[in-house]
């Protein structure tokens, strides 16, 4: 009886041979963004090397282009319209596809390759950005990888890489309402650590997971690179299909029905044998935060910012400008941020919207708005989530990675401490010794409206 784990067979699958202890691994799809991938095109066309592919190779305009309304090649970022411009002439000049900064399909690569269908499930996909794993939620082998790397890939098709171990988290149950895929993600990496899943392509699995939509499965995937994973990826299944089924780059008519086919043989088989299993109670995920400068140091909000238990602990808490004992609830916040490839989709501003429905940021708060893809800010607009926005005192962006991190120019201020609905809290993040607390999208618009951190089931009571 087979014993093959979903990630055994997408490896398999694509394994060309053997190579001293490593695999060459053919690769179906790769996706560029400007910040590197006018790097890569320029280096392989001044080595007289050729895109094996174009077809299969995609770019966006994402890292570091401004997302002000009416923006242009034009950059906060010193020297940063050169990329655009240079990556725009690359691309057209190795004939791959691009989503430029005027095309209606523009936006952040991990957003707009499931959103067009680029993605799919039993495919391998590269991009020369950490949180490629998000699209692993779709089925597919998909990963990071660096500029050199995207070169190779982008002439021979293939990757050489050394095959990780596997590892699967189940999630048990069902979550509260209210909790949502990031704070499990963010509970996952709190009790195992930021390097909890190094080695390892890890499958998500359980009640909980299936249960959510696309999107949020999306989420999960995305942050599994902080948990220090290879990937992160998830069993496809009617959501999956659903979700694809009529987008551009998806198969039509009876190809449709071959790759649903296919797709239904895409899971671990009953008695799979992992190297590493975590099982953890869906029902005792809260609604979480970060406290420090790992996303490892989260808490959830209902509880008090724990004691130091190490020298880098008590460093973060002095770089946060917090003490241990304080009720994370109370704490003032500076600024709010909705946005990212974790958490700027349709659902997720759908979310955000309905909490700040009706409700006013904070006077002293700044709140900025950003939409992961043209279209979903076009979605949203049509439902006339951006008025909500608007109405409440966010800005209304524009899609690009924007403050993630800022790479693009723009960033908030000194020691400013930011609510984000992004993926990583590190120092300097989002600005020069910025405070970054990351949660999801509706603890961020509950914040906004409180002025300090918050939940929303917080915020509805204190209103009640």
């Amino acid at each position: 009886m087979s014993n093959r784990t979903l990630f055994d067979k997408l490896w398999d699958r694509h394994k060309v041979c053997e190579l001293d202890g490593e695999d060459l691994i053919y690769i179906d799809r790769v996706f560029l963004h400007e910040r590197t991938g006018g790097i890569a095109l320029v280096s392989m066309a001044e080595a007289g090397r050729q895109v094996r592919n174009p077809q299969n190779v995609f770019c966006s305009m994402d890292h570091i282009v401004d997302t002000f309304i009416g923006r242009t090649d034009e950059t906060l970022m010193p020297g940063g319209s050169e990329f655009i411009r240079t990556t725009r002439k690359a691309a057209h000049k190795a004939g791959i596809t691009i989503f430029d900064i005027d095309d209606n399909h523009q936006g952040i690569v991990h957003v707009i390759s499931p959103e067009q269908g680029i993605v799919l499930p039993g495919l391998s996909l590269v991009c020369p950005d950490s949180h490629t794993c998000t699209q692993g939620a779709f089925g597919a082998l998909a990963w990071g990888i660096g500029s050199t790397q995207a070169e190779h890939a982008m002439a021979t098709s293939t990757l050489r890489v050394e095959r990780p171990l596997t590892m699967r988290v189940t999630f048990d149950g069902q979550c509260e309402t209210g909790v949502t895929a990031k704070d499990m993600i963010l509970h996952l990496i709190g009790e195992y650590g930021a390097s909890g899943g190094r080695g390892y392509a890890i499958e998500f699995s359980g009640a909980a997971v299936e249960a959510l939509d696309m999107e949020g499965r999306m989420t999960l995937c995305n942050m599994a690179v902080e948990f220090g994973a290879f990937t992160g990826l998830i069993t496809p299944d009617e959501k999956t299909y659903s979700y694809l089924k009529g987008r551009p780059y998806a198969p039509k008519g009876d190809m449709w029905k071959q790759a649903i086919a296919e797709w239904k043989n895409l899971s671990s088989d009953i008695n799979a044998s992992f190297n590493r299993e975590i099982i953890i109670n869906a029902a005792l995920v809260s609604p979480s935060i970060t406290w420090g400068t790992s996303p490892a140091q989260m808490m959830p909000i209902s509880a008090k910012i724990p004691d130091p238990q190490s020298e880098t602990d008590t460093k973060s808490l002095t770089y946060m400008g917090l003490k241990s004992g304080q009720n994370i609830n109370e704490v003032s916040i500076d600024a709010a941020f909705i946005g990212s490839c974790t958490n700027a989709r349709l659902s997720d501003l759908r979310r955000a919207a309905a909490v700040l429905k009706g409700r006013k940021v904070h006077s002293h708060i700044k709140a900025i708005c950003v939409p992961g893809s043209t279209q979903v800010k076009q979605q949203a607009e049509d439902e006339g989530l951006h008025e909500i926005f608007l109405a409440a005192g966010f800005a209304w962006r524009e899609a690009g990675c924007s403050m993630c991190f800022f790479a693009g120019g723009e960033s908030f201020g000194l020691r400013e401490r930011v609510v984000s609905s992004t993926n990583r809290n590190f120092e300097s993040r989002q600005g020069p010794q910025t405070r970054t607390h990351i949660t999801s999208p509706e603890t961020v618009a509950a914040s906004a409206v409180a002025g300090h951190i918050c939940s929303v089931s917080m915020l509805e009571a204190k209103n009640a």
